[in-house]
């Protein structure tokens, strides 16, 4: 009899954020974080100890699905930026990055954790009224109507992740190929309550880049198809292709055991009984002038073979992912027994043509008004074709968010310098009564202002890894970047051309300021105004509802992890 160990009390700990253990972590987490920032940003290689594949990645996703972390305070912030991910896709660096500078700013403030949490919540409320105002210096609209604001969109997203390893022709092919994908979704009828499509990734590992391209409908790999031989298939009176698409297994493996218990009357087979059945279904369908089967699972030989004789093309395992955009292309609706076929779950196609990508066949399904259609994605290598396809799957997603919201931000840190110099300004010039109303003082209130600022500042100086000056000027509240080594100048304008989202250029007199660190006295700020002119075209953006959603996860994790005053965790 195996001895019985006695129950742990749980382990609390009081104050759990002035524990070095703690400031050690969040501050490695905050270093690996800062340092995969933006597309200069230092690739890391993760792996388990025993084995397995090989990530390197820059994405906030990847990184924090694959590291181990056991502080729970740590885990609370994790936690809220995957959601964050899940939710958006996009900024998650972002996010992780400003929580952390919100913690380690505010907790060295002689300021109560509650005090701190009131006026940081009214900051944010601040920004957030900034950043939905028409006066907003730092917001973009974009214009449907013309490609220019979406294809830099695209192209801020596909250059901020190095892993891709993808030069400017590629990034450009890439640019259009997922524009082209994006419209090809967007429903050309627009009704009450629009849907948009989607866009299936086909892999192709080990090929080029430019290689890649997009076609409308779906395409499903097909290995037995032939590709010499011409595609006959059967057509209905109106020259359509009549689809049964089947989610249940065809095999005739047998009943599944969760369903019940079976009575087999003696001299019955099973088997032979379950053949005859899936060969009626066949005979069914071809009564019904089905031209296509496709099947999620397995499909049993002597089927596929029998519908093939009667000028029925049949595919199967197909995949769970490919069932709802199938239904979605054909308007079918997905067959769940072999034991009932309703004429009313047909679908039709308008075409279905061969389709041949390295040296793997496939069956082009072409519908008459799709809102579905099959990027086929191809890189050198594995490791960056993954990452490339998590990229392309975040452009699709920012752009299906913009067109709730056609606004965008500005991007290369000039969004983050901008609020910055806005609450700098803002918290200089509110009346009395704002304090009395917070119930705190106009010192405690500029401190958590100014720690706020630089919390803001610290993301866009995360976009520097080669020790670059970083630079923000007093009109605009911009952010701009010296290369390393410069040489020593009378004029800033000497060195800089234009700021990080590429919006302002150098032909005026900015008055320049380096970004302070920590450390520092507080920044004297008017408030910043909103250019006149683009200097280019090639504007750097961010996703407006991914950026506002990330600054306010990461305050509202900041602000509750500071609240924190004991971490109760149960040892058994």
């Amino acid at each position: 009899m195996s001895r019985l160990e006695a129950k742990k009390p749980p382990l609390f700990i009081s104050e759990p954020l002035t524990g070095d253990a703690v400031s050690q972590s969040l501050s490695l987490l905050s270093g690996i974080l800062k340092s995969s920032y933006g597309p200069a940003g230092r690739l890391k290689q993760l792996h388990n100890g025993v084995g397995g594949c090989v990530c390197a990645t820059s994405q906030s996703s990847a990184l924090l699905g694959h590291l181990s972390i056991s502080q729970p305070v740590l885990r609370v912030l994790t936690a809220s930026v995957r959601n964050h991910v899940s939710r958006f896709s996009d900024c998650g660096l972002f996010t992780a990055i400003l929580c952390c500078g919100f913690i380690e700013n505010f907790r060295s403030l002689n300021v109560a954790p509650f005090t701190v949490v009131k006026i940081s919540k009214h900051l944010l409320s601040l920004c957030m009224d900034h950043l939905k105002s028409e006066a907003c210096g730092c917001r973009v609209s974009v214009d449907f109507s013309s490609v220019g604001t979406l294809v830099c969109l695209v192209r801020s997203i596909l250059t901020s992740k190095p892993a891709c390893m993808l030069n400017k022709t590629e990034v450009d092919h890439l640019t259009s190929l997922v524009l082209k994908a994006f419209l090809f979704t967007v429903p050309c009828h627009v009704e009450t309550n629009a849907v948009l499509g989607k866009c299936v990734i086909i892999p192709v590992k080990g090929r080029r880049v430019m290689d890649s391209t997009v076609l409308p409908g779906l395409l499903i790999e097909a290995p037995e198809i032939q590709l010499g031989k011409p595609l006959a298939v059967k057509r209905t009176g109106s020259n359509m292709i009549k689809i049964a698409l089947f989610s249940v297994s065809m095999s005739g493996d047998g009943f599944n055991p969760e369903e019940g218990t079976i009575v087999v009357h003696h001299g019955v087979s099973l088997e032979e009984s379950e053949l005859n059945q899936l060969l009626s279904v066949g005979k069914q369908l071809v009564k019904d002038e089905v031209g296509l089967v496709v099947c999620q699972k397995v499909m049993h030989p002597s089927l596929k073979q029998y519908l093939q004789e009667n000028g029925v093309i049949a595919v199967d395992r197909a995949g769970l992912c490919l069932m709802e955009p199938l239904g979605r292309l054909t308007g079918s609706q997905p067959i769940a027994s072999i034991h009932s076929l309703s004429p009313g779950c047909y679908g039709s196609l308008k075409d279905l043509r061969i389709e041949s990508f390295a040296s793997k066949h496939y069956l082009h399904l072409i519908s008459e008004n799709t809102v579905i259609c099959s990027l086929i994605l191809c890189n050198r290598s594995e490791t960056a074709w993954d990452e490339l396809k998590r990229v392309c799957e975040t452009a699709e997603h920012v752009l299906q968010l913009t067109v709730k919201e056609p606004l965008a931000l500005l991007g290369g840190g000039c969004t983050e310098t901008h609020l910055a110099s806005y609450l700098r300004h803002k918290s200089s010039i509110l009346p009395a009564s704002t304090f009395k109303d917070l119930d705190c003082s106009q010192t405690q209130y500029q401190l958590v202002a100014e720690g706020f600022c630089r919390s803001l500042e610290s993301v866009a100086r995360s976009l520097s890894h080669d020790g670059e000056d970083i630079l923000t000027d007093m009109v605009y509240g911009h952010c701009w970047f010296v290369p390393s080594g410069s040489p020593c100048v009378s004029k800033w304008s000497d060195l800089v051309s234009k700021c990080g989202c590429g919006m302002n250029g150098n032909t005026e007199d900015l008055s320049w300021r380096f970004l302070q660190g920590q450390s520092g006295s507080p920044v004297v700020q008017g408030c910043p105004k909103e250019p006149s002119v683009k200097v280019s075209d090639l504007l750097t953006l961010d996703c407006f509802a991914a950026k506002c959603s990330g600054l306010q996860v990461a305050l509202e994790t900041a602000n509750l992890i500071l609240d924190l005053s004991y971490v109760i965790e149960d040892q058994n």
